[in-house]
């Protein structure tokens, strides 16, 4: 893997953790059997060292995992397009690692996790969404290999 081409603008691991913490959504790369790359957007969460999703049972990003489980997730922060510099600050963070499904304890917990970022005032009624829902709902984790960062401010 390269390191940041642009080593003037790579940001600390705590900085990239901080924008993975903070994002509201990222986009979930992986390839298929065919070598056809394939990226989607989704609700996640972090904790740990590992990046939390729910999908349906079945689906091109499963097909894709089942194959290859490398993944990349990436979360883009803070924006504003700078017109008079033809730039845009920004900031992102780009996540690399294994996909697998987990059940169980873990499963409900991830559950819970996305309810409680993305859901909070609802967490009761979520919670009954989520016993009704939970068979046919897979989680799938991402266990961080390594985390990029870079930031233009």
């Amino acid at each position: 893997m390269k390191d940041v081409r642009r080593r003037d603008r790579e940001i600390t691991l705590q900085e990239s953790t901080k924008i993975l913490d903070s994002a509201e959504y990222g986009i979930l790369s992986t390839v298929a059997n065919d070598g056809q790359p394939y990226g989607v957007p989704l609700n996640y969460i972090h904790k740990g060292e590992s990046i939390y999703f729910h999908c349906a049972v079945s689906g091109q990003k499963l097909e894709n995992i089942e194959h290859n489980a490398k993944v990349s997730f990436c979360v883009v922060g803070k924006t504003k397009v700078l017109p008079d510099k033809f730039g845009t600050e920004y900031e992102s963070a780009v996540i690399f690692g294994r996909a697998s499904e987990v059940n169980g304890a873990e499963k409900h917990d991830a559950l819970l996790w996305l309810l409680e970022k993305y859901c909070s005032d609802f967490i009761e009624e979520g919670k009954l969404y989520i016993e009704q829902k939970a068979k046919m709902t897979k989680v799938l984790k991402i266990e961080i290999d390594r985390i990029s960062g870079k930031a233009r401010r």
